[in-house]
């Protein structure tokens, strides 16, 4: 059952890994290699609710998801969106993107670096309105109550999460703008953009996290009406699966779990950001990372339930707030690729290990280990 689910999902990584291992040495494998366990680990709880959707769908709106929604999720999301980021952001055309990135590697490397204070501000408050909101929401599991339970009281503050990301945006641009002098003139321009990159990352989320809420809504709505319309059948002494409804209410489940992929791939695109600017090997890491995503989602289908580590989906946001961080500090500091890649993947490791012991401890009380919803990260 493993080798069948997770088989395509083996030989992408290794054909992945050996890539990057051929072209670019070590430094590129561990950074791949890095990319692709956050990327796994920041998507785990978009499998877990694609596969709370995607159970309740037939046969055949089950594949189209598999295959056109993959095909989305990989080529659309993954690989094309950081060329379309860096495009943008240094004023090129991606096609033109892709072949400096190719033939002129040092002019690549020294347009995405003009860039990146703007990459740098429109990812860290994307990744922070997920974070914060994350934080002040009120939830059953708490893995740092001494932090988390007052920060869910203070979500109570409608738009809290808006307030603080517009404050810590504002201070950003003002310490570009007052340390320019340290650093060249240009720099001082350099802090409107980010102000105006920020202002876009933060609109970017709003409009995503809207996107997503109103094809709930919708899905919601159908599934009502399909219960009712079951219900009726039964009374009338129909066959329910005859009501046409199914469809309809497939087709939105289609539309909202790509509107949900579309969501959790920002998450991963933006925090590659955080890693690396080096767009084959976002490429890589993301691609390996989405085929696992597809696999756990099928086998979570099939086989039942990873949701039983409550802490996880902690971990994977406290990984976004700190690659939102070093996002906004990148604006102006440098920090290594793989410090910052081995930061967020060791906090998901912790709380991986956080839920397995919790789990022991509550078998050994004789409890059974209770399940968490994993929600929307955006």
């Amino acid at each position: 059952m493993i080798l069948r689910t997770f088989g395509w999902s083996f030989g992408v990584t290794a054909a992945g890994l050996a890539l990057a291992a051929f072209f670019w040495g070590w430094k590129g494998f561990a950074v791949v290699a890095i990319l692709s366990v956050l990327e796994i680990s920041l998507s785990f709880d978009n499998a877990v609710v694609n596969a709370g959707v995607l159970k309740k769908m037939n046969a055949f709106w089950q594949k189209i998801f598999l295959t056109i929604g993959i095909l989305i999720a990989v080529f659309g999301m993954r690989l094309l969106f950081p060329v379309v980021i860096v495009a943008v952001s240094a004023g090129v055309g991606p096609i033109e993107a892709v072949q400096l990135a190719v033939d002129d590697p040092d002019r690549y490397e020294q347009l995405v670096t003009d860039a990146h204070p703007s990459i740098a501000a429109f990812g860290g408050m994307f990744l922070l309105m997920i974070f914060l909101n994350f934080m002040f929401e009120e939830r059953e599991h708490k893995w740092f109550p001494w932090l988390e339970r007052p920060l869910a009281k203070l979500g109570r503050v409608e738009m809290l999460s808006v307030c603080v990301a517009l404050i810590t945006l504002l201070i950003s641009a003002m310490f570009l703008a007052t340390h320019a002098h340290q650093y060249g003139g240009e720099h001082a321009d350099k802090s409107s953009t980010v102000l105006l990159a920020g202002v876009a990352g933060l609109v970017t989320y709003l409009l995503v996290h809207g996107l997503s809420s109103h094809f709930e809504n919708k899905l919601e709505e159908e599934d009502e009406r399909e219960e009712e319309a079951a219900e009726a059948a039964r009374k009338a002494g129909k066959d329910p699966s005859a009501v046409g409804l199914a469809g309809k209410a497939a087709f939105f489940m289609f539309l909202y779990l790509e509107v949900l992929d579309a969501s959790f791939s920002f998450d991963g695109v933006i925090g590659a950001f955080a890693i690396t600017n080096h767009i084959f090997w976002m490429a890589l890491g993301l691609g390996i990372g989405a085929m696992y995503v597809r696999s756990l989602t099928v086998y979570l289908v099939r086989q039942g339930t990873l949701d039983d580590y409550v802490y996880l989906e902690h971990g994977a946001h406290y990984a976004i707030g700190v690659l939102a961080a070093i996002l906004l500090i990148t604006i102006r500091f440098q920090i290594s690729e793989v410090v910052t890649g081995l930061a967020g993947v060791a906090l998901i490791a912790w709380s991986f290990w956080s839920s397995v012991r919790r789990n022991r401890a509550l078998e050994r009380e004789g409890e059974e280990p209770e399940k968490t919803e994993v929600t929307s990260g955006a």
